[in-house]
Order: structure tokens, then C-alpha cells, then sequence
């Protein structure tokens, strides 16, 4: 059990609130990928966002076409890519998103247009480890197509996409893949009579209350009609957007990655090793929202027009379970290296990072046992959007 002892009502609140606003203050500077290219790196351990990203390639090229036949492209095309992280899978997103608009200026005999590209996310992102693939990036393109691609411009474009990012009237197209089930923050209510509302967990789980879920909920609403205002603003009379980000199906489905973490570091906290205020303290900022939650608030805000609704299943291993990889041990260790990759400098800020090889080498012993007992999955929704009138 841990060694130290509860502080009086009054001094425990007053501690919530001070880390409680610390960590606000502190959090567009620690939600970020892990960086660089090692062998712990985000971009040595995407591949679950790669398969996304390629099994949306095809639901957008199947969709997008039919919505771009009247569109005018006036010479050149601006594409952004909010939260576009680090790593190879950055510039996949842009050769898809390329290959489809070449393609329908061919089939339209439209001159192809020049291409500027916006790499978003927030300060803290590793774009330098963007910046040195764009070389071979622009060569590929230059062999692959040949006179069939105009010029192609790429910049970096720091900032928190819950907010403004570009000018007015001034994106064609914008793209997000697997961060807008990122909030802005966690939501700030989860405090009630000093005490945590959520105490014992680190997201939505079987033992929270409904007042969480419904702070979790609150938050994402506000958070994505912001989103989406500010998209309006940016977006010009035609221009779309297509969004990937994790839900679930049921409303009252709750297990998630997020809760398995949490039962780790509950039991790490019965053990002494990790402090139970800090796990009170920590709430994760995400949500993942319901179909009917999505469009709910699509239609609440108003700015744009949902020309397409899909979703599909991801395993947690990316689905490597078949291609071969079938051993519970190995697949465990895999989604905690991904996730590890992902969660990593937003545990460290709120943990320290002297338990993170103890935390994961745990979690992976605990996937491991999860799948043989169930199917461990995430519900991706993709949304393809349209500026309202």
C-alpha cells in the first residue's frame, strides 16, 4: 500500500486546483508523439494509423469524386493536414490525397493544379523529422507523375486546430486523421465537494458516474463545434474536409485503451510505486464519441453539410493478428510499444517518467491476457463534410 497519508479536505482541493490548472496551462506542450526515429518513436510504431489511413484512401477516392466534378481548382489547390504528427505516414496522407485530385483533373481535362500543402499540428510536433523525408518525398512524386503534377509547395503550420489556422476563404481541402477524439484539455469538472468525480480512473470506465461520462461529453461538443466554426471560416464556398477519428457504436460501451491503462496504474498504485493523488489527479483528453453524438453536433453547429458517414473496425494490433501474428504475448507487446509511442509524453508530464518501463512492460502483460478472453477493437468514424450555406 502507499506510504503517505490523505490531506485535509480543504488542502487536498486546493492542491487539485493548482495542478489541476498547471496542467492545462502545460498541455499543448506535452500532447504530442513521441519524436525522432528510434526504436520507441511514433514513427517506428504507427502502423495502426497507417492501415486507417490507407483504408480511408479508399472510401474517400470512391466519394470524393462524384462531389469534385464542378469544382474549380483557379491554379492552385490548398490541402491542409490537421494534426498531421511525424513520420512517414505524414507524407502518405499528402501522395494519397495528391494522386486522388491528379487523377480527377485528368478525367475532367483540367489543367493540374499547383499544389500547397499545410503540415498542422501543435508546437511541440517533431516536423523536422517531416521536413528531412520531404527530399525524397518530392523526387517520388517527380518520377511517379511526371508532367501529370504541377508544382508542389509543403509548409509547416504550428497552432491548435481548436482555433484559427488560416485565412479566410482560404483551404480547399482539409484532412485529419485519428486526432479529434484528442480534446482541447479534460474536462475541468471533474472535482465535486473536493474530491475527484473520477476517482481511480484516468478516463470513462465501469466504475465512473454519469456525471463524467457527460463531462467527457460536454467537453467534446464544445471542442468540435469549435473545430468546426473555425473551419468555416478558413474553408472556401466548395471546399471539404474529411475527418477520421475514433468513436464507439453503443453509448454505453466503455472499454477502451485508456481503461486498461488505468488498470495498471491502479495496480501500480496499490503497490506503492505510484503516488494516488497523481492518479486522481490525471484525467486523459480524449472522447470517443457515438455516431449519433458526431452528427448530433454537426447539425447542432450548423457550418457544414455531412455528405458521408462511415465506419469500420481496426484491431488494437492493427490487425496483425491476420497477417500471421497470432501469438497473445507478441500482439500484446505491440500495442503497448503503438500506444506507448502516442501516450508517452502526456504520462511522463503527469507520472514522471521513472515508472514508464515498469507502466508498459505491465500493460503489455495485461493486453495479453484481454485477448485471449475478447475482440479488442476501435471503432473509426470517417465523415466527409461540405461547407454549408
Amino acid at each position: 500500500m502507499c506510504s503517505f497519508h490523505p490531506l485535509p479536505n480543504f488542502l487536498w482541493w486546493c492542491f487539485f486546483l493548482s495542478a489541476s490548472i498547471s496542467f492545462l496551462m502545460t498541455i499543448e506542450r506535452v500532447l504530442r508523439m513521441k519524436g525522432g526515429v528510434g526504436e520507441k518513436s511514433y514513427a517506428n510504431n504507427s502502423l495502426l494509423q497507417r492501415k486507417v489511413i490507407m483504408k480511408v484512401a479508399a472510401i474517400v477516392e470512391e466519394n470524393l469524386k462524384p462531389l469534385m466534378s464542378n469544382t474549380t481548382f483557379n491554379g492552385c489547390f490548398k490541402v491542409a493536414d490537421l494534426g498531421c504528427s511525424s513520420g512517414p505516414n505524414t507524407l502518405l496522407v499528402i501522395s494519397n490525397i495528391l494522386n486522388i485530385i491528379i487523377e480527377i483533373s485528368l478525367k475532367l481535362n483540367h489543367e493540374t493544379p499547383v499544389f500547397q500543402i499545410y503540415l498542422n499540428d501543435l508546437f511541440e510536433n517533431d516536423f523536422n523529422t517531416i521536413f528531412k523525408l520531404l527530399p525524397d518525398f518530392y523526387k517520388s512524386i517527380q518520377q511517379e507523375k511526371g508532367e501529370n503534377v504541377g508544382a508542389c509547395f509543403i509548409n509547416a503550420t504550428p497552432g491548435n486546430f481548436y482555433g484559427r489556422l488560416f485565412p479566410t476563404n482560404y483551404i480547399n481541402f482539409f484532412h485529419s486523421s485519428y486526432c479529434l477524439h484528442w480534446l482541447s484539455q479534460a474536462p475541468k469538472d471533474l472535482a465535486n465537494n473536493a474530491k475527484p468525480l473520477n476517482k481511480g480512473n484516468i478516463y470513462i470506465s465501469r466504475t465512473s458516474p454519469p456525471s463524467v461520462y457527460e463531462a467527457y461529453f460536454v467537453q467534446f461538443a464544445r471542442d468540435f463545434k469549435c473545430f468546426l466554426k473555425s473551419r468555416f471560416e478558413e474553408i472556401v464556398s466548395d471546399g471539404m474536409m474529411v475527418l477520421t477519428f475514433i468513436g464507439r457504436e453503443t453509448s454505453n460501451e466503455i472499454t477502451s485503451i485508456q481503461e486498461v491503462l488505468g488498470l495498471v496504474l491502479n495496480e501500480m498504485v496499490q503497490e506503492g510505486l505510484v503516488e494516488e493523488e497523481k492518479l486522481d489527479l490525471f484525467n486523459f483528453p480524449t472522447y470517443h464519441p457515438t455516431v449519433e453524438e458526431v452528427r448530433q453536433v454537426i447539425e447542432a453547429e450548423g457550418s457544414f453539410t455531412l455528405q458521408v458517414m462511415k465506419t469500420f473496425k481496426m484491431g488494437w494490433d492493427a490487425n496483425l493478428h491476420n497477417d500471421g501474428i497470432v501469438d497473445s504475448k507478441m500482439r500484446g507487446e505491440l500495442i503497448a510499444k503503438y500506444h506507448r509511442a502516442v501516450f508517452e509524453p502526456l504520462l511522463i508530464d503527469g507520472f514522471g517518467e521513472n515508472i514508464m518501463d515498469e507502466l508498459f512492460s505491465r500493460f503489455a502483460k495485461l493486453l495479453a491476457q484481454l485477448i485471449e478472453l475478447e475482440t479488442l477493437e476501435f471503432t473509426n468514424i470517417v465523415l466527409l463534410l461540405t461547407k454549408g450555406l
